[in-house]
């Protein structure tokens, strides 16, 4: 028995031929299901539409309110709402073969420990050829971005399917955007990814969802992916992000102020000022957001603090290096470079441990 979960919006045109068609190939496969439209709110004739079709097919209408509209969480919503154990997603706009549900049906009674992709990326599969240059290099893009989490060709699909005792528990998942797919693959409890080929064909009726908002919400989806899989690592990579962008600002107003006609050595050190605020501010937006928040004034004065131990050595590290050295003297930027990074490994310590500890508040 499979519920078929189906985000909708604005999708009234495509579903008498979504119903009539997995109707047909479930009815010659023999298998019992249930077509759950789960619905955003659409301003067309979504409701008027399943109520027609809920007389001659086992259809349901769903239509959460109270959140805000986001196909992702329409999913997860469908997936509680289902009411048998296994559960396949798929999209409204027939972009995705209905001829491939039974084969991905029976792979997960087979493997019932599995997430089954229906795979654009693998030996028979392909994508629509009307797709621009630019947008199968972002489909491929996004496709590697994802490739440390999960082992996947496809982990971009939007065609997949699993037991829903594979999963956690619907409340720690936390999708941004539309690729629900990978944060269940991520987050959901599976022993391995089956992936099926198929043939991706391009919507025929109504307009694609896709566009630079939902790709910036990608982004953000893989930054939360990611320090769920990797937090360690994932906050060093990130806090040496931030630290070389406030390198950026350092070096701004070191030679700022020398402009302004301050010595090398004072400049080197109100330069610091601007670039510690610089790098609190995004560690505290960025890095480190998923941590409890405290008040920014006590935070930002903890940060200047062990921000101040390690630049003690860093400064020190300069002006030995600028004073006792000609080289370093002459090109003095590689000698603050030099004091900078023999100082990040300590702050980062000392901004995980102490600045940002999830135990102090």
């Amino acid at each position: 028995m499979l519920t078929i979960v189906v985000p909708t919006y604005k999708e009234a045109e495509n579903l008498a031929l979504l119903a009539k068609a997995v109707d047909k190939t479930l009815s010659a496969a023999g298998a019992t299901y249930e077509l759950l439209i789960v619905d955003d709110n659409s301003p067309d004739d979504t409701v008027n539409v399943c109520a027609v079709l809920a007389l001659t097919y086992p259809l349901r209408l769903l239509r959460p309110t109270g959140r805000p509209r986001d196909l992702s969480l329409s999913v997860i919503d469908g997936i509680e709402a289902a009411r048998f154990g296994y559960v396949l997603v798929m999209d409204a706009d027939l972009s995705h073969p209905v001829d491939t549900i039974p084969s991905m049906f029976k792979a997960m009674l087979e493997n019932p420990r599995a997430f089954v992709v229906g795979s654009r990326y693998i030996p028979g599969g392909s994508f629509d050829r009307r797709w621009s240059i630019w947008r199968f290099l972002n489909s491929h893009l996004a496709t590697v971005m994802a490739r440390p989490l999960v082992k996947c060709s496809d982990p971009m699909s939007g065609f997949f399917g699993f037991n829903k005792d594979d999963l956690r528990g619907a409340v720690e998942l936390q999708p941004i955007g539309y690729k629900i797919g990978l944060e269940i693959m991520v987050r959901g409890n599976f022993d391995r990814v089956i992936e099926l080929p198929i043939g991706f064909k391009d919507r025929e009726v109504g307009d694609s969802k896709m566009n630079f908002n939902q790709q910036l919400k990608y982004l953000q989806h893989l930054r939360r992916l990611y320090f769920y899989k990797f937090r360690n690592w994932t906050e060093f990579v990130h806090f040496g992000v931030v630290g070389a962008s406030g390198f950026v600002v350092d070096v701004i107003f070191y030679f700022l102020f020398q402009a302004l006609g301050v010595p090398h050595q004072i400049a080197r050190g109100l330069s610091f000022w601007p670039a510690v605020s610089w790098n609190w501010m995004l560690h505290r937006q960025g890095t480190f957001s998923h941590r409890p928040r405290r008040a920014k004034l006590r935070q930002w004065l903890e940060f200047v603090f062990a921000s101040m131990v390690g630049f003690s050595f860093n400064w020190s590290v300069y002006l030995a290096l600028t004073g006792e050295f000609a080289f370093f003297d002459q090109y003095r930027v590689l000698a603050l470079m030099i004091g900078v990074v023999s100082a990040s490994l300590f702050n980062f310590a000392a901004s995980s441990w102490f600045v940002y500890s999830k135990t102090r508040l």
